[in-house]
This record gives structure tokens, sequence and C-alpha cells, in this order.
């Protein structure tokens, strides 16, 4: 059903929200670091940072696409069959949102940074 993907790409979207917000805070930290130097620290939140940010750019993007495919669901009549739902889902522009096996798929990476998919 249409519904529940939608609950699981807006599950993935606050999960994207959560590490980009983790980012910024692990900067934070690193600055806070008397055992770090200055300059190494601030080479380095800086770099966080501006993962994070770029995670930022991916998020609204996927909200974009999430409020579009909503909005034409809106217009389907009750009866409208799951393939013009699919449909819908297939023409959004992101990848992760457009192809069903690429949903969630920033989850799996292990890298300590904000996705930027």
């Amino acid at each position: 059903m249409s519904l529940q993907r939608l609950a699981r790409e807006l599950d993935e979207t606050a999960r994207q929200t959560a590490g980009m917000v983790e980012g910024v805070t692990q900067a934070l930290e690193l600055l806070a670091d008397k055992s770090v130097s200055a300059d190494e620290a601030r080479r380095e939140a800086a770099r966080i940072i501006i993962n994070a940010l770029q995670g930022q750019d991916r998020i609204e993007q996927r909200c974009q696409n999430m409020a579009l495919a909503v909005r034409q669901f809106a217009l389907l009549p009750p009866d409208a069959p799951q393939s013009v739902y699919d449909e819908i889902w297939s023409s959004l522009v992101l990848d992760e949102l457009r192809i069903p096996a690429l949903s969630g798929s920033a989850s799996f990476g292990v890298h300590g940074e904000a996705e930027l998919f």
C-alpha cells in the first residue's frame, strides 16, 4: 500500500535528519576536546559540518518528492489500482524514492558521516 510506503519513507527521512544532527553534535564535541589540537579540531569539525549540511539538501529533496507524490495521490479516486500509485512513485526524481530497492539503503552504510543518500 502506498501509505505504508510513505510512512517508511518518512521514517527514513527522520533517520537521515537525526544523522545530520548527530554529525553537527560530533563536530561540536570535537571542538571541545582538549586532547586534539585546535587547528586539527577546526579542520575536522568543518569537514563534518559541511557533510551534515550536504545531507540537509538531500533531505529537502526527499521531502519535496514525497510532497509531490502525496499531492498526486490525493487527486486519485478511491478505487485507483495499486499500479497507478506505483507509477507515481516511479515518476519521482530521487532514485531512493523512485526505485523501491533503494529505499532506506543509506542506513546500511557504516561510515560515521551524514548520508548524502
